[in-house]
Formats: structure tokens, C-alpha cells, sequence
């Protein structure tokens, strides 16, 4: 079993913004393989199949970002899942848009999401797919602009950085992380 989490915010008004590209990834890996991500459980809304022959559980905390980590553990303890088999899907101003980096530990690096995810789980220890929103200009609030909606520039390449993500996710299925992490990370 893999559980795949995707980090954001609850409700319309935060929909396409920068901080929701984790709840984008997840949703277009669940239409890539047919998962209705409804059921209302563990704080989230969870999704369920079965891909290229494992079972792998959809997440999205429904916390607000700041306490996605009450959902994650939430559902580690419901269904006794192991941290091994996790993957944290969120954005991250460090890496440039339209890249993706993979990691197996570090510190939240400033995102409250990580943040809470670490508090919750007792470890920074656990695989993460970071996905580049860019810094914004010097002078703009950082919470202004991760609450912000991509330009019409970066939603025309959306689609292939949501489907870069998916293609990370699905060869976790089959291969050990570094070796998703050496594929991937380029």
C-alpha cells in the first residue's frame, strides 16, 4: 500500500492558487487512474484504487495547510499505515516553477504544511515531492503570494508539470525512492 498526500486548502477561493498545487497533483493522478477522491475521513478527503497492481490511498487534508500534519497522522493511526510508504505532494518557493524535487528527509523550510506534517509525525524523515512555485519579487508577502493564482503563462504549462509529478508518483510504485529521486530529480 502507498498513501500519496496532497498539500492545500480547503474550499473555492484558494482553488488554483500557488499553495494548492499539491491538492492539483493528487487530483490529476486520481483522474489518471479513474479514484473518486470523496470519502470525508481522518480530517481529509481520501480516495482509493488500486495502480499497476498496488493499492494506494489518495489524500487531502482538509485542516487548512497549517494543520495538515492532524490529518496525516489522523490517517497513519485509522488505517496503520506506515511512513515508509508515504509521499508529502506540496509547493515550494525554493525550487523554480516547473520543476519538481524529490527528498527523503529535511526540515519544513519555512512551510507551515511540513511544518505541521513533522510535529505530527515525530520525524522529518519521510518522502516528499516538491513542486517549484518560484520566489515572488522582493517586497511582496509571501502569504499574499502563495495565496495567489498562477499567471495564464504557468497554467499553460500546468498540465505537463501535474503529469511530471504523476509519472514521479507511479514509478514509486514499482522502485525504491532514491531510485524515483535519481530519475526525477534533474
Amino acid at each position: 500500500m502507498k498513501w500519496f498526500v496532497g498539500l492545500g486548502n480547503p474550499g473555492t477561493p484558494y482553488q488554483s492558487t500557488r499553495h494548492n498545487i499539491g491538492f492539483m497533483a493528487v487530483d490529476r493522478f486520481a483522474d489518471k487512474h479513474g479514484i473518486k477522491i470523496t470519502q470525508s475521513k481522518c480530517k481529509a478527503l481520501i480516495g482509493e484504487g488500486n495502480v499497476n497492481g498496488t493499492k494506494v490511498y489518495l489524500i487531502k487534508p482538509m485542516t487548512y495547510m497549517n494543520l495538515s500534519g492532524e490529518s496525516i497522522r489522523a490517517f497513519m493511526d485509522f488505517y496503520k499505515a506506515s511512513i515508509e510508504d508515504l509521499v508529502v505532494v506540496y509547493d515550494d518557493l525554493d525550487t523554480s516553477y516547473g520543476q519538481i524535487r524529490l527528498r527523503y528527509q529535511g526540515s519544513a523550510g519555512g512551510h507551515n504544511g511540513i511544518k505541521s506534517t513533522i510535529q505530527h509525525l515525530g520525524t522529518q524523515s519521510f518522502y516528499r515531492i516538491r513542486m517549484g512555485i518560484n520566489r515572488p519579487a522582493p517586497g511582496y508577502n509571501i502569504a499574499d503570494y502563495v495565496l495567489s493564482s498562477f499567471s495564464k503563462e504557468e497554467f499553460k504549462s500546468m498540465p505537463q508539470i501535474l503529469d511530471t509529478t504523476c509519472e514521479a508518483l507511479e514509478y514509486t510504485l514499482d522502485n525504491p525512492f532514491e531510485k524515483t529521486m535519481a530519475k526525477f530529480n534533474v
